[in-house]
């Protein structure tokens, strides 16, 4: 993947994630401005999808509680969901988002495969910033990486999608 830029990665995640939102929801949402740097996230709920090949990282979902149960109801088409269903939406939606990642470059260039969806929940934090002796629900990230915020045009969802490679 030697001939694939950054940007191009970017793009295509920026795409891939408003293309499922709007495929399986019916949801339009709205890119926010790529931040070159990592730093804490505060979220509920985060879905993780590993990607290797010639270019190893992986992808993330990370949203709150209500954005989750939002999406959970949505894309599972259900008038209430618990804990397992939000799970198995966040964890589904973030391999759809890693799946368009996956298509469009294993057809160009191939060596690349994703890992099974990981749910988890906790503050997700840089290796350069240990967590406060109080804390206990955090995961410390060792990579480098960018977060593209995103939001439903009436505000209902926002989340950020992280991508390290």
């Amino acid at each position: 993947m030697s001939g694939i830029t950054f940007e191009e990665i970017m793009f295509t995640i920026m795409s891939a994630t408003q293309d499922t939102f709007m495929t399986y929801m019916g949801m339009e949402i709205l890119a926010g401005k790529i931040e070159k740097k990592i730093e804490p996230v505060e979220s509920d709920v985060v879905g993780i999808v590993g990607v290797a090949g010639e270019r190893v990282g992986y992808i993330m979902y990370a949203t709150d509680k209500n954005a989750a149960l939002h999406v959970a109801k949505e894309l599972l088409m259900m008038d209430d969901a618990d804990e397992e269903a939000v799970r198995d939406a966040i964890g589904e939606l973030t391999n759809n988002i890693a799946g368009v990642f996956k298509s469009k470059y294993h057809e160009q260039y191939g060596s690349v495969a994703l890992g099974l969806p990981l749910v988890v929940s906790g503050k997700i934090r840089p290796v350069s910033e240990p967590p406060e002796p109080a804390e206990k629900t955090s995961m410390n990230i060792q990579c480098k990486g960018v977060t593209i915020p995103f939001k439903s045009l009436d505000g209902a969802v926002s989340f950020r999608v992280m991508v390290y490679m």
